[in-house]
């Protein structure tokens, strides 16, 4: 049969972080600019499926989606750090695999796949015997929010974490030059965009191995941010932000830059966090935090735990209990240790799944109904706040707006707000958001140089 390429319907579903789903909207740039139709939620229309998988816990949705493909006779292509990582796993047997350093070939293995052949495209990309970054940062792609930029500054880490799949995935650091950096993000606010979330597997550590750093990177890019628009840093571990102290707190006092930054620590016990190869210890962790609420006030600190780690004991639960109660962080993420296959850690003494479970229940619990958890919200009922409105809420009553803490702050649904930077009275607070009411006398910001790009509009053309 004669195959035409270029016609069909695609559905695209990305699990797990921010780098995924960027990796995810340039891969459904691409496609589109070659002529593929992307379905959104449409799954039934599309005749190919691609499945961008970064964490094991997904797997089991993950095989439920080949599956159902399968049986629908559709044709599947799997991406993320999960396939690249293990190939082999049996129920990847004969389907086309992207790696997350060949996603600019995406209309390639889409083009094979569709004549039945199974494509695999899992190779490092390397310059002069030097590896590179991902792909190319000025690749088409579909925005999932048009107002939201997600950049990704580099790939790979430093570390070499005993339970981290991710590294397997992605390697070594390969960070990108800052010039091209500073180039996409003003690409993104002509195109509407007027918030940027920077993304890695660990941003702190951006730039050792092209001879610069993360606040030199930050200086620039802010002065490309316009007046209205805001920019939000990602995820850093303790020993690559140490050396940077001062300059991150200048960095987040900035009016434009959200007084937020996630910071893993994993566990509270030493022994602990040496066996997961960290290269931190509980002490650096905390003079990292306390320097930086010190010198940035209100500043959201969003911290990991993980939880029955191999060969955790009671009395080290119970210290990184006693930091979670110490700390009462606003934003906690609370993982039960799971073994991935090919690691250090899948080959170390487990602790009983069960005791896992009732270990990040009992954390969770303290997160839930801890007494300043409850009431972090409730002082600021009253104030009048600066927000940025980027989304719908999940019930669709509201929009979804952030103060310069990047905390949550439901609004009125007024089109006219989206994408506006507006002043609101708080009236209301819950567990993990307030409400707002819009100051009528008040300026609004539009940060947007140009038409914010319509939903499922290609970026870079």
């Amino acid at each position: 049969n004669s195959i035409i390429p270029g016609v069909q319907k695609i559905w695209i579903r990305t699990w797990g972080c921010s780098h995924n789903n960027s990796d995810g909207e340039y891969m459904a740039g691409q496609l589109a600019a070659y002529g593929y139709k992307i379905t959104g939620n449409n799954i039934r229309q599309a005749q190919i499926w691609i499945m961008c998988e970064i964490l094991l816990r997904d797997e089991k949705e993950l095989k439920g989606g080949i599956k159902k493909a399968q049986e629908g006779k559709k044709k599947v292509v799997l991406a993320g750090c999960v396939p690249q990582a293990q190939p082999r796993q049996d129920y990847l047997k004969g389907l086309s695999i992207i790696g997350v350093q060949q996603i600019d070939r995406v209309v390639e293995v889409v083009e094979e796949t569709i004549k039945g052949h199974s494509v695999r495209l899992l190779g490092q990309k390397k310059d002069n015997g030097k590896r590179l970054g991902g792909a190319r940062l000025d690749l088409p792609k579909i925005r999932k929010n048009p107002l939201i930029e997600i950049i990704s500054i580099n790939t790979g880490c430093l570390n070499a974490c005993t339970y981290c799949k991710t590294k397997h995935a992605r390697g070594d650091l390969a960070s990108y030059p800052v010039e091209e950096l500073v180039d996409r993000a003003k690409q993104s606010f002509q195109e509407g965009v007027c918030e940027i979330w920077l993304t890695s597997e660990d941003t702190g550590a951006y730039g050792r191995d092209i001879g610069t750093d993360l606040p030199t990177l930050l200086w620039k890019l802010v002065e490309a941010v316009p007046e209205g628009a805001m920019l939000r840093l990602g995820m850093t571990n303790p020993p690559y932000i140490l050396e940077h102290l001062e300059e991150m707190a200048k960095i987040l006092n900035h009016p434009r830059v959200y007084a937020f930054l996630h910071i893993p620590v994993q566990s509270a016990s030493d022994s602990v966090l040496m066996d997961m190869k960290r290269e931190y210890c509980v002490a650096d962790f905390k003079q990292v935090v306390d320097f930086l609420k010190e010198k940035v006030p209100g500043i959201t600190i969003a911290t990991d735990i993980i939880c029955g780690f191999p060969g955790e004991t009671d009395e080290d639960f119970q210290e990184t209990m006693k930091l979670v109660e110490e700390y009462r962080f606003p934003s906690l993420f609370i993982n039960q240790f799971y073994p991935r296959p090919g690691t250090p850690a899948a080959k170390m003494h487990q602790v009983p799944a069960a005791v896992v479970r009732s270990l990040s229940s009992e954390c969770n619990t303290l997160f839930l109904f801890s007494e300043s958890s409850l009431s972090s919200f409730i002082f600021q009922v009253g104030e009048r706040q600066r927000v940025l409105v980027t989304e719908e809420s999940f019930d669709s009553n509201y929009y979804v707006a952030h103060n310069p803490f990047y905390e949550q702050v439901l609004v009125p649904k007024d089109p006219l707000l989206m994408g506006k930077m507006v002043e609101v009275n708080i009236y209301e607070a819950g567990k993990h958001f307030m409400k707002g009411q819009p100051v009528s006398d008040a300026r609004v910001y539009t940060a947007s140089i140009a038409r914010p790009l319509a939903k499922g509009e290609v970026s870079g053309l």
